[in-house]
């Protein structure tokens, strides 16, 4: 049996909403342009189609006024419960990495958990040390936690 730990990396979150509204969050374009991506950084999106082989094609601008192209393709969808993806900057690119997105429910708060998995130690290497991506991840989480918190106090009213 393979071992990836060597080329992972998971980051945890817990939000307080229930599973249902976080999961949501991940299912309409309008809802991620509003907290997809680390601290600073916006969204435009060129196109959005959630289902089990579609794709979602965008570019993230960084705070520095560099743009990151990304695409992702969803792999597997079982809501309100698991995501998995591959992204990467374009379709078929190989160096694309798979991620797994799980949302557990606890009372009417929610656990995510966010498993990447790289092709390779160097390019998890490569994300980490180039690209933050472990605090990147850790901000995204913490952008949709407030994302999610704050609409949440929007339906109550």
């Amino acid at each position: 049996m393979e071992t990836t730990t060597d080329r992972e990396i998971v980051i945890s979150r817990v939000i307080d909403a229930p599973r249902e509204l976080v999961f949501e969050a991940f299912t309409e374009v309008r809802h991620l342009s509003r907290w997809w991506g680390p601290s600073g950084f916006t969204t435009t999106t060129s196109s959005f189609d959630f289902q089990v082989g579609g794709a979602w094609e965008f570019v993230m601008h960084g705070p520095d006024g560099t743009d990151y192209p990304e695409w992702i393709t969803w792999t597997e969808i079982l809501a309100p419960e698991r995501i998995a993806m591959l992204h990467g900057e374009y379709r078929d690119d190989p160096d694309a990495f798979e991620s797994v997105l799980t949302f557990g429910a606890e009372g009417e708060r929610t656990r995510i958990d966010m498993r990447t998995v790289f092709p390779t130690v160097e390019l998890r290497d490569e994300a980490v040390e180039k690209y933050g991506a472990i605090e990147g991840g850790r901000q995204t989480l913490a952008n949709l936690a407030t994302f999610v918190e704050e609409w949440v106090g929007e339906v109550v009213r």
